[in-house]
């Protein structure tokens, strides 16, 4: 608990970590952070979503909070303030296109208002209740303009992004950080972007660092966020593989149960919230 007594910040990843499975934030979990904030501590979303996506999600924690976006590509403040912006160029992403990356991979680009990709793929249509950030069907071929936020890719099999993965990194490696945000997600972002240098920026604004910070997620976007910070927590959740990676990080209760919000209302939490009752795991 020593480790813990110093403890300023909080930082967790969205997918996987902090929203169930549904893609939505528990009325336990929203009680247990509601009441953090009131406490006193600072609050950061670090996630691979686009900053539109997100922002209303985490809406509905109800407070405001910093979100480093697109794996570290966007920093807004909790007044929803854009403090920081970098865009993949776009001849590096048309040299990957130009690879001929083969039609059964969903391909996108997030750009600042609309996603483009080259089919319709509902597992993605899902991660969106509501359409805030939508998708339009283009034909790679005849984009001029390919600069963006992020390229990702996603496949029914892991293995072939991987090897997607590889391709693209024999010839561009000096170009991107790939990471896997979940186990079907394949992105790639600028060689200079990650969620931890993102958050190296907040913290500096803020005047703490992450000696002071406890961080949780379940994806290798997450890796170095989670190495960087006082504690790490990995959710019960993520790849056996990168539990291996990360094997010298506790693992906790997975996304569905709520395990955030778990490991923060028992460790952390002076006081519990008045709505802090079990039936609180339900939606």
């Amino acid at each position: 608990m020593s480790l813990l007594h110093n403890i300023k910040v909080i930082i967790t990843d969205l997918d996987g970590t902090l929203l169930h499975t549904n893609h939505q934030i528990s009325t336990y979990t929203r009680a247990v952070f509601q009441e953090l904030y009131q406490q006193g501590y600072l609050i950061i979303v670090a996630t691979g979503r686009h900053h539109i996506d997100a922002m209303s999600l985490v809406a509905t924690l109800g407070f405001p909070v910093y979100l480093v976006s697109s794996n570290g590509a966007r920093i807004h403040s909790p007044e929803k303030e854009l403090l920081f912006s970098f865009d993949i160029a776009s001849d590096a992403i048309k040299s990957v296109l130009q690879l001929g990356i083969e039609p059964e991979f969903t391909t996108v680009l997030f750009k600042e208002k609309v996603w483009l990709t080259n089919k319709s793929n509902q597992k993605l249509n899902n991660f969106q209740k509501e359409l805030h950030y939508p998708p339009e069907i283009v034909d790679f071929d005849t984009i001029e303009d390919f600069k963006a936020i992020k390229l990702f890719f996603t496949h029914e099999c892991h293995d072939k992004l991987v090897a997607l993965k590889n391709r693209i990194l024999d010839t561009h490696h000096t170009l991107f950080n790939p990471a896997f945000s979940l186990p079907l997600c394949l992105e790639f972002m600028d060689k200079s972007i990650d969620k931890k240098r993102a958050i190296a920026q907040i913290l500096q604004k803020e005047a703490v660092g992450f000696h002071q910070a406890i961080s949780f997620g379940d994806g290798y976007n997450d890796e170095q966020m989670l190495n960087a910070t006082a504690k790490g927590l990995l959710m019960a959740n993520a790849p056996d593989s990168l539990k291996k990676t990360l094997s010298h990080l506790e693992v906790i209760a997975s996304n569905d149960q709520n395990g955030v919000a778990q490991y923060l209302s028992k460790m952390l939490l002076k006081t519990k919230p008045s709505n802090y009752a079990q039936d609180g795991f339900c939606n």
